[in-house]
């Protein structure tokens, strides 16, 4: 078994703290490698020392027997590396075409020499989407094609490249069941043509499923690795977290009140919601599960105050809400977007800045901000939400892994004590130790009395955490379960209209 990329006592270093440590690992050619961790165990630091983003502190890398030392991310695409990553690096604007040769387009001759060949650039583009099973125009603007389509045209581009080795960082974030299964189909098709993968992901069955060998690393240390029938779940959490997962989710000691937080009453707006009304109680956790496109994020944006709602009313303890989203903080809401890049952080600022954030105007008095004061919630907050961080006061945000800053989102709101909290999407491409971490910042909200709103497309994490499961379609809300009438298939029969129970039938759970 040859490696087509070998580190020898690879390091990396970020502001004092090890995010790699002494790692030696080989990569075995025509195979597929999954690499596993938990959020900040160091797969990303890796990443980027194999893609030219950062350099190694200590040891060195090898491909195809010989140093490897990428400058830059240019120079890791002309020695045969790419990646797929969560966020795909297209442009949206541009043809399909047109993102799979961005690096050099086909160039007519004679006369017309220079100019583009379209037709010719039609024609392999074409072919290269069909080794893929892509059924669409080569002429097509990407932002006409669903998650799943986009990210075969960026396999494409890898296949253009002549990539030897492909990483992909997460790829089934925001795909349907069935553009995963076609996922895990074209790289069973890589591997048939002797290409190499590296298939880093926190769902750890997809994992075991695809992988010939499985690399476990733990804050930045090899800590498992073998042949992949050799892993059960059982043992890559283990390996993970460095201690069996006894329970995923918190065990279930409290009691929702009858006190309404949030009642909602015929919000819609049109083309987006229509005629929502939902309650969530004091110490309730209240699910929401839909489909893609069933609504979900944009009633949280709506109850936020971040989009402007057609009709209807929002009420929090029982006053009316009005404003915006400055307005409903200032009420007793909080909300954790599923976008956490662009719309949870701060990316270049601090970790201890974004920290602060909500609470900035507790923070101030007639001498500025009390910064000390400031530190020291930091610093407790870093313990409450067990964030893996160098200084807060000096890291950027943006250096942190996915999970971790996704532990700051919510973090962030902890000190201003929301009445409501607002959760989209919590866990997504967070591994199971921080999953679990976030499930009981939940539960122990909820224990001390504030109402959760839990957005999720999950249905084992809605089943094991909520009280209540409301189901959205269409912007509408068409069923309601509550414990322990919880089943998948019929949170997914309500989801798809297929035979759900009616949203006025919330206690039995009932179907038809």
């Amino acid at each position: 078994m040859s490696a087509i990329l070998r580190f020898e006592e690879l390091g990396k270093d970020w502001f004092g703290v090890p995010a790699v440590s002494n790692l030696t690992l080989d990569v075995p050619e025509g195979q597929v490698l999954g690499l596993i961790g938990e959020n900040g165990a160091g797969k990303s630091t890796l990443m980027n020392m194999i893609g030219g983003v950062t350099e190694p502190t200590r040891g060195r890398m090898l491909w195809r027997g010989r140093p490897y030392a990428p400058a830059s991310a240019a120079e890791a695409s002309a020695a045969g590396i790419a990646f797929i990553h969560q966020e795909l690096n297209l442009f949206t604007n541009l043809t399909v075409a047109e993102n799979l040769f961005i690096d050099g387009f086909p160039r007519r001759g004679g006369l017309l020499r220079g100019l583009i060949d379209r037709g010719a650039m039609q024609r392999r583009a074409a072919g290269l989407l069909a080794r893929l099973g892509l059924d669409v125009p080569p002429e097509r603007t990407l932002d006409t094609l669903a998650p799943g389509e986009r990210q075969l045209v960026e396999i494409a581009r890898a296949l253009h490249r002549e990539a030897s080795l492909i990483i992909f960082d997460e790829p089934t974030t925001s795909l349907t069941p069935r553009e995963t299964e076609r996922l895990f189909a074209v790289i069973e098709g890589l591997r048939a043509e002797g290409r190499t993968v590296i298939y880093i992901s926190h769902i750890l069955g997809d994992v075991r499923r695809l992988s010939d060998r499985i690399a476990v690393l733990r804050d930045g240390r090899l800590v498992d690795e073998g042949p992949a029938a050799s892993f059960d779940v059982p043992r890559m959490i283990r390996s993970m977290i460095g201690r069996d997962l006894a329970a995923v989710f918190p065990e279930r000691t409290r009691a929702p009140g009858s006190r309404p937080v949030l009642e909602v009453t015929g919000l819609s707006a049109p083309g987006v919601v229509e005629n929502i009304s939902l309650t969530v109680r004091e110490g309730e956790i209240l699910g929401l599960f839909g489909l893609m496109g069933s609504g979900r994020s944009e009633l949280a944006r709506l109850l936020m105050g971040l989009d402007r709602a057609a009709g209807g009313e929002v009420r929090l303890l029982g006053r009316p809400l009005a404003g915006g989203p400055r307005d409903r903080v200032r009420s007793g809401m909080a909300f954790v977007t599923e976008n956490r890049r662009e719309e949870g952080l701060m990316m270049d600022a601090t970790i201890r800045e974004n920290l602060a954030l909500p609470g900035i105007e507790s923070f101030s008095g007639p001498a500025g901000l009390d910064r000390g004061r400031i530190a020291a919630t930091a610093e407790a907050l870093r313990e409450t939400v067990r964030l893996k961080a160098g200084d807060l006061g000096r890291q950027p945000v943006r250096a942190l892994s996915g999970g971790n800053q996704q532990k700051v989102v919510i973090g962030k709101w902890l000190p201003v004590r929301p009445r409501l909290l607002i959760l989209d999407e919590p866990t997504r491409g967070v591994d199971v130790g921080a999953r679990s971490e976030i499930y009981a910042i939940a539960d122990r909200l909820a224990a001390e009395g504030a109402g959760i709103l839990m957005i999720s497309s999950e249905m084992e994490e809605l089943m094991g955490l909520c009280d209540r499961i409301a189901v959205m379609s269409r912007g509408e809300i068409v069923a309601e379960f509550a414990r322990p009438a919880f089943e998948e298939r019929r949170l997914l029969a309500a989801a798809f209209r297929s035979g759900a129970a009616p949203a006025s039938e919330p206690a039995t759970g009932t179907e038809g």
